[in-house]
């Protein structure tokens, strides 16, 4: 989170497995309650609504607006960094993003869902925040990640942002963006873990977990059965392939520019695909972009005070 002035700049990844913040990363599941659940961890509370945050994660819609679990997300994510800093009121300047190829048609449609209440009273883990929105800034998924240093990227270069219900590619040409080369798949993550399930379900007949199939596509391993496991393996070798089948389609060449991997699937590409590190970087930071974005916000802000 950065302050700018009076005003808070909050940052905000809205995935669809995972929020993330500057300072944390949290999953996207809801549970709401008309009354006050039994189990009170990650619990907001807000207009007489109880809901349990962070566990499971959100289906894939292509618009985040379509019902109040990214409000509520939001409010959340808010709550969560401003603990940081021992604050329960503040001003804050919402920093957004929406995938590449979506931003212009629905960025006024996602900043009026966002700053729809100006004062906003809610309570997260026990803490009674009052908060009042001043604006909302939406900016392209991915791009964000590494606006910071484009200084890096002489040449031709593809940066490929794989989320869990998206992947946008961009390729960024000395330094700038190449408007008319960017593109959204909707081949996220989430897909590998449906096609790993599945893959053990027909071969073995048993239901693997998500926790399961997650630890194996983050780290290459886990504590299960190994022909379960080298199926998983298999599956997310796949997926992998894929990924790559479909840069090439968007004109990749690993002879002739760089490629930078973001978002939760940059674990996949380690684990799974044999690449030139000397030509494929994997930024490790999940939480990059929401960094991106305050970085992006603070420049928005300094331009308009100079103007």
């Amino acid at each position: 989170m950065k302050s700018y002035r009076d005003t808070m700049i909050i940052g905000i990844d809205h995935g669809y497995g995972n929020v993330k913040t500057a300072g944390c990363c949290f999953p996207t599941g809801i549970s709401a309650f008309d009354d006050e659940p039994v189990f009170k961890d990650n619990l907001l509370i807000y207009q007489n609504r109880y809901y349990l945050i962070g566990e499971g994660h959100k289906a894939f819609a292509a618009d985040k607006t379509v019902d109040e679990e990214t409000y509520i997300l939001t409010l959340a994510a808010m709550a969560r960094e401003l603990s940081f800093r021992n604050l329960t009121e503040a001003k804050v300047l919402l920093a957004v993003g929406l995938p590449l190829t979506w931003v212009s048609t629905q960025k006024e449609q996602f900043k009026a869902y966002l700053c729809r209440n100006r004062r906003i009273s809610f309570t997260f883990r026990g803490k009674n925040y009052s908060i009042e929105i001043v604006g909302a800034e939406v900016f392209p998924q991915g791009f964000a990640a590494v606006a910071q240093n484009l200084s890096e990227f002489k040449g031709t270069n593809m940066l490929c942002d794989i989320g869990n219900g998206t992947m946008n590619i961009l390729m960024i040409q000395d330094r700038k963006p190449v408007a008319g080369k960017m593109f959204t798949e909707k081949y996220g993550t989430h897909q590998c873990m449906l096609m790993a399930k599945e893959a053990v379900m027909r071969t073995y007949h048993v239901a693997v977990l998500e926790s399961i199939v997650t630890e194996v596509l983050r780290y290459g391993t886990a504590d299960i059965r190994k022909d379960i496991l080298e199926t998983i393996r298999q599956t997310a070798g796949s997926y992998v392939d894929e990924i790559f089948h479909i840069l090439y389609d968007h004109e990749y060449s690993p002879e002739l520019m760089k490629l930078h991997i973001i978002g939760g699937g940059g674990c996949l590409i380690r684990n799974f695909a044999e690449v030139d590190s000397s030509r494929v970087k994997i930024l490790s930071d999940i939480c990059a972009t929401a960094k991106g974005y305050e970085y992006m916000a603070e420049m928005v802000l300094r331009k308009r005070d100079r103007a």
